[in-house]
């Protein structure tokens, strides 16, 4: 975008986002840490068919991203989907409670990447204490979130390409082992005993999902893209559609490369994948890998976070001092100052992974709300060309929200209700001093 382009828009953020960045950004919080643990919990759903319910995530994933694409290309602001609510339903409290559940979920899963970071993965490196390790990382990442965008991002593509590397070193070895005559082909198709492949399937699905979330956070940073109508789309589908190749590719080889029991029951079924190939590769090198998909999604999710709180201080939404930037990085200070602070709280309450499901459950609210704005935006025109789904997917995405909501236990729906009461507090004492400041 050049200089006459980025003022015409009245950002105040620097456009500093290319194509092949945002594409990176988007496969690097979609791949995330996820995959190094999700592939034994898909396994003790579906057996060896683990490569089934990845698919079925993806094009459920796609739905709402379609959705995503176009109104992050009509409306190319920070804040994402609350932007969207503010705009389709023209009620600040449905507006507010989007954008806080989009930044509790986003807040709380880098509280919890900050602690695994901290934990078993930095154990054979560094031994420290857990919680003031996870601090010091928590700091780390907003000093880099402020120096800028640019260096933000630049440093989610290292990252991004160390951790590919890692998922398609498991694919190559795997693929080596089968070609020798090694492995277990014939589990790629098989079922347990007893079980309903479809109900198997809609179960694991609902774990595989979890595993694509993460596309969402690229519409923060929507006002920071350069060219945002023409390359949005191309980087968000792409990136999504690689994601979707590399983890059927790796639910495949782990099915291949050990019995379903045991891959079922491991906690590190990659690195239990890798020994299993016999090529002798070091255990350590994957607990390296994986402390960069874990830093990397902290660091993604806590750009998403300060660039959601700044958009809904722009948004008139959170006070106005969290749309404060830095003069000379162009970055929101105030709103990474505010995100850091309650990500540090988080991790010294302990028990985050009990929360992991109530994040996704959040997430899909905020999809909800997403899919609908679409359908309700659809005859609100712009002076600029755009993405356009077709009408009928923002449809068969709000069944594919519905019906996962329906598969979340009654603990997690407990959860989430009282999180949400808490945005429901926050929100009227918002209103209550801006009535006094008037």
């Amino acid at each position: 975008m050049n200089n006459s382009t980025q003022a015409a828009s009245g950002s105040k953020l620097k456009q500093g986002i290319t194509g092949p960045m945002l594409y990176l950004f988007i496969l690097g919080d979609v791949l995330g840490a996820g995959i190094y643990a999700l592939v034994g919990e898909v396994s003790g759903e579906v057996g060896g068919a683990v490569w089934v319910p990845l698919a079925v995530a993806l094009l459920l994933a796609l739905l709402t991203a379609s959705s995503y694409a176009e109104l992050v290309t009509k409306y190319p602001k920070a804040g994402g989907a609350a932007v969207f609510a503010e705009r389709a339903f023209k009620r600040p409290a449905v507006s507010f409670l989007v954008g806080y559940c989009m930044l509790a979920a986003g807040v709380t899963s880098a509280a919890g990447l900050s602690l695994a970071f901290s934990g078993d993965y930095l154990s054979p490196f560094l031994d420290v204490p857990p919680v003031p390790a996870a601090i010091v990382f928590l700091l780390l990442i907003a000093l880099l979130n402020a120096r800028g965008i640019s260096e933000s991002v630049r440093s989610n593509v290292v990252m991004t390409v160390i951790e590919l590397s890692g998922l398609i070193l498991v694919i190559v070895l795997v693929a080596f082992m089968v070609g020798r005559g090694d492995g277990y082909t014939e589990q790629i198709t098989q079922f347990p005993d007893g079980v309903n492949p479809a109900t198997a399937v809609l179960g694991a699905s609902v774990i595989a999902y979890y595993s694509f979330v993460g596309f969402e956070v690229s519409a923060n940073v929507a006002e920071e893209v350069r060219d945002v109508s023409r390359i949005y789309p191309r980087a968000l589908f792409g990136a999504m559609l690689t994601a979707g190749v590399v983890y059927v590719l790796i639910g495949l080889a782990a099915a291949s490369a050990l019995p379903t029991e045991d891959l079922a029951n491991s906690s590190g079924p990659l690195l239990d994948v890798v020994s299993a190939t016999g090529y002798g590769v070091p255990d350590w090198l994957f607990s390296l890998i994986a402390l960069v998909a874990v830093a990397n999604g902290a660091l993604l999710t806590m750009i998403m976070s300060s660039r959601l709180t700044y958009g809904m201080a722009e948004q008139g939404l959170f006070p106005g001092v969290f749309a404060k930037v830095l003069p000379n990085r162009k970055t929101p200070w105030v709103a990474i100052s505010a995100t850091t602070a309650v990500a540090m709280v988080l991790t010294m309450t302990g028990e985050l992974a009990s929360l992991a499901e109530t994040v996704v459950l959040l997430l899909l609210f905020v999809f909800l709300s997403t899919n609908i704005s679409v359908i309700v935006l659809r005859r609100d025109a712009v002076d600029h060309q755009h993405f356009r789904t077709p009408l009928v997917l923002p449809y068969l995405a709000i069944a594919s929200c519905i019906l996962l909501l329906a598969q979340q236990s009654g603990a997690v729906w407990l959860r989430a209700g009282i999180l949400l009461a808490v945005g429901v507090i926050l929100y009227f004492v918002r209103r209550v001093v801006k009535a006094k400041q008037h």
